[in-house]
């Protein structure tokens, strides 16, 4: 596995920001996806920014030590969790946090346009996401950082799965 890609908390704000005004110059969506866990944040500032409505899907990919350097299979959660209208899934713009293979990208397009509840509403899908690794097969439609390898990326908030509670508590007496 490559060296690790440590990036702190205003860089990753800094992204969002790159990514908000890529979209903004390309693509007028109608709602968010973030593809959970990693896009949450980055859906929590875009819907801000946007003032859109958001909207998750929950898939499991990464699981267990050691899988650093390895995607599972994909686990798709049966429905998406949003109180967004039908018509607000009109232009989707899908986000996750990183390309890395684009295979979960590639197929939470494939799921939306089956998702019955609102894949007749859905007229266009762009994707997004804030890096982009070199061997990743997909190229989404938005991202401001396109690396030249394929690095874990440790982002701000990944220490906590690797800290428990009882230490939280312990540090904050």
């Amino acid at each position: 596995m490559e060296k690790k890609l440590i990036i702190n908390f205003q860089e990753y704000l800094d992204t969002v920001e790159k990514l908000a005004i890529e979209v903004n110059k390309k693509f007028k969506p109608t709602v968010l996806i973030g593809i959970m866990r990693g896009a949450a944040p980055i859906i929590d500032i875009l819907s801000r920014i946007f003032k859109l409505p958001t909207a998750y899907i929950v898939i499991q990919s990464y699981s267990g030590k050691g899988l650093e350097d390895k995607q599972g299979d994909l686990i798709f959660a049966r429905d998406i969790s949003s109180i967004a209208q039908q018509k607000d899934f009109e232009r989707v713009l899908l986000v996750d946090d990183l390309s890395d293979t684009g295979l979960t990208l590639n197929r939470s397009i494939d799921w939306l346009k089956n998702y019955d509840p609102v894949k007749s509403y859905i007229k266009d899908i762009k994707t997004a996401c804030l890096w982009k690794k070199k061997s990743s097969k997909f190229n989404p439609d938005f991202c401001p950082i396109k690396l030249d390898g394929d690095p874990w990326i440790v982002q701000p908030t990944e220490h906590y799965e690797e800290i428990s509670i009882d230490k939280i508590i312990e540090r904050n007496k």
